[in-house]
């Protein structure tokens, strides 16, 4: 069953959240231990990110520093299929723009079709550290990758020749942005961008993080406006670091409510700005529930006792 079917499919609010692979050299314990911890709560599907290499400076043999191509977080394939196999529960690698070329794209889902997982999310991903603007290694954007994956699950490969053996399509889900993406000239722009992923196949969309309900709440009316009917996934983050407060707001253009702010402005300390993150994000799952969403999704990067709070009070 898909992703997807399990959202539409179950009678209460579903619980997701998202995973960053361990970093290169570390094992995968972090990961079981963030599962384990959230694994009461029943989560329908695990989404487990993908990150690109970036340009570093490294000494070399005579001395000298000299600028290679470093991927800090591989893998993403590797642990969802360690995921779904331990756990048996649905894993959702993203599949990136940034970074890939479509021939690395093309080879990543056979491997996932070999390992039996079929559920995707599509993004473009983010402009690499050194850029100053997004510069595409293949695909520009989401919706010519979303391109790709169609093609794929026509049994075509890249170079239009036909599959020998017959394979499970991919389902997938695509993000959309109640604050517009950063790049976007306005946000009837973007929802037009988001209906052409959903026309396209989308089967459901996924928020960027958001800290006012009410921007998703008009968000979601102005999608179904226009014929916007899949499943648009309100994606949150209780806030764990006093700095997030400015952070947040410029990294992923984002707003954070006065009330809010007024609130964290107030702490002292990280453990404090904590508390009342758990205590704003409670806020906003009980109110997203109370107006019927079908699931929730949490960011839990450096977040997980949080978000475990948070899945107490409300599921």
């Amino acid at each position: 069953m898909s992703v997807v079917d399990k959202i539409n499919n179950t009678s209460s609010t579903a619980f997701s959240f998202e995973l960053l692979p361990p970093l290169k050299g570390n094992g995968i314990e972090s990961v079981y231990k963030t599962i384990d911890t959230l694994l009461e709560f029943d989560p329908k599907y695990i989404n487990i990110t993908t990150h690109r290499s970036e340009m570093v400076f490294k000494e070399n043999a005579k001395g000298l520093f000299e600028q290679v191509s470093e991927r800090h977080r591989p893998g993403t394939v590797a642990i969802a299929a360690a995921i779904q196999n331990k756990y048996k529960i649905s894993v959702v690698p993203h599949i990136i723009c940034s970074g890939f070329t479509p021939e690395e794209t093309e080879y990543a889902l056979i491997d996932l079709q070999f390992l039996g997982i079929t559920d995707l999310l599509l993004l473009r991903g983010d402009k690499a550290k050194h850029e100053r603007e997004f510069i595409p290694t293949g695909h520009k954007n989401a919706t010519d990758l979303q391109d790709q994956v169609n093609n794929f699950n026509q049994e075509l490969f890249l170079d239009g020749t036909k599959m020998k053996s017959h394979i499970t399509p991919f389902s997938y889900g695509m993000a959309c942005y109640p604050e517009k993406h950063d790049e976007a000239p306005n946000l009837d722009a973007d929802i037009f961008y988001a209906k052409m992923k959903v026309d396209n196949g989308a089967d459901y969309l996924v928020t960027q993080m958001f800290f006012d309900n009410q921007k998703y709440y008009d968000f979601v009316e102005k999608c179904k406006l226009i014929g916007i009917n899949v499943p648009i996934i309100p994606g949150i983050k209780p806030i764990t670091l006093a700095n997030q407060l400015t952070v947040l707001p410029k990294i992923f253009r984002t707003e954070i409510p006065e009330e809010f702010a007024g609130e964290l402005r107030k702490c002292r300390n990280d453990e404090e700005a904590a508390e009342v993150g758990v205590e704003w994000c409670t806020k906003q799952a009980r109110d997203l529930i109370q107006h019927g969403v079908h699931s929730i999704h949490f960011y839990s990067m450096m977040a997980t006792q949080s978000v475990k709070k948070v899945a107490k009070a409300v599921f």
